[in-house]
């Protein structure tokens, strides 16, 4: 699959770049810049002989890729995807955005419509297939490519086919994919990552992940 990350030359993107090539799927790395994009393309395929990475700007990696991840800050996330809107029409995109407010009263600092992914939606319009998930891996164990990662990860989506293709593709990861229902989880899934922050910072952690019990792999 061409798989194609705005946001690719951030920590996030970089460690999920580097796992799905690793994986086999073609890797195009979106930025503002495609000078930059195309730099650190140039990096990560030192790091996984063979695999398939290119550096794109982001309305051309829109255009290109078959999947779309966005996977930026959530400063500039509804700039971006207003901009884009035309390249992702009919597209699946896969949120991982995060609105986090490390300086404001609550850290979870979602926008009016309730998430980012519901902000995408909102955007982007009917057209585009929007899909939550990803959002509670760390980067730093995403780009450390020496061991597996130790987690579960939840995803939500309206479009029982889009979500179907966005999970095999996380499963690429070597993680477990599960099925959390319809968009309006997103919230709840996105939140989730302020409680591993706060763990995290209270067992001076930097790994916390999610375990789900309970749910044998491959049930429905």
């Amino acid at each position: 699959m061409i798989v194609a990350i705005l946001g690719g030359t951030g920590k996030e993107g970089t460690g999920l770049a580097l796992r799905w090539a690793r994986a086999g799927h073609e890797i195009l790395i979106g930025s503002r810049s495609a000078e930059r994009a195309f730099e650190r393309a140039r990096e990560l395929a030192r790091l996984v002989p063979g695999g398939l990475f290119d550096g794109r700007s982001n309305e051309r990696a829109s255009r290109e890729g078959e999947l779309i991840v966005v996977a930026v800050p959530h400063g500039g996330h509804r700039a971006l995807l207003t901009e884009l809107t035309p390249a992702l029409a009919g597209k699946i995109v896969l949120e991982t955005v995060v609105p986090l407010d490390f300086a404001g009263p609550r850290l979870y600092a979602p926008p009016p419509e309730g998430s980012a992914a519901e902000e995408a939606r909102a955007v982007l319009g009917p057209e585009a297939r929007v899909v939550a998930g990803l959002h509670a891996l760390a980067a730093h164990e995403l780009a450390s490519l020496d061991h597996a990662l130790d987690a579960d990860v939840l995803v939500c989506g309206d479009d029982a086919e889009a979500k179907a293709t966005a999970m095999r593709l996380i499963e690429d990861l070597r993680v477990r994919a599960l099925d959390a229902g319809p968009l309006t989880m997103a919230p709840i899934l996105e939140g989730l990552t302020a409680v591993m922050v706060q763990l995290n910072r209270r067992y001076k952690s930097r790994a916390a992940a999610l375990r789900i019990t309970g749910i044998e792999k491959g049930s429905s």
